[in-house]
């Protein structure tokens, strides 16, 4: 997974202009042309956002904005790659949103990883739920 750390234009809602969605089309494309893309969103900034915060067995919502840009992601993108460094030179391209930025990689957990914890019939469980996930968004 690519996430693409905000800034002060995207906290602002402020949208790319065409030559950088012409681009990031460019890049998108060339993932999917490639089959490596699974998925890829913008996301609003965070003042349209909420946090749950989990404390104590207690739920506090908090609305956003949410103070540091620096941390919060204004988009992402899922590839199934063979190695970080495929994922990296992926990441490397630049899918940017407004000139200088960050997209930081990371590995989404595979049912494997879990070991001898993540049961057979929590694998079975797992599957279930990713079939019915798969029927919902064929019926919208």
């Amino acid at each position: 997974m690519m996430m693409f750390k905000s800034s002060k234009n995207t906290e602002a809602g402020i949208l790319p202009d065409k030559k950088v969605f012409a681009e990031m089309g460019q890049a998108m494309g060339a993932m999917a042309a490639t089959g490596v893309l699974i998925s890829g969103e913008g996301l609003q900034p965070s003042s349209k956002g909420a946090r749950v915060l989990f404390s104590k067995g207690k739920r506090t919502v908090m609305d956003g904005p949410f103070a540091e840009t620096k941390e919060l992601i204004c988009g992402y993108v899922i590839v199934q790659v063979d190695s970080k460094e495929e994922a990296i030179e992926w990441a490397k391209r630049g899918l940017k949103i407004h000139g200088d930025g960050v997209s930081e990689a990371r590995q989404v957990f595979q049912a494997s990883d879990f070991g001898a914890e993540f049961t057979p019939e929590l694998r079975e469980a797992e599957e279930r739920m990713r079939e019915q996930i798969a029927q919902s968004g064929k019926s919208r």
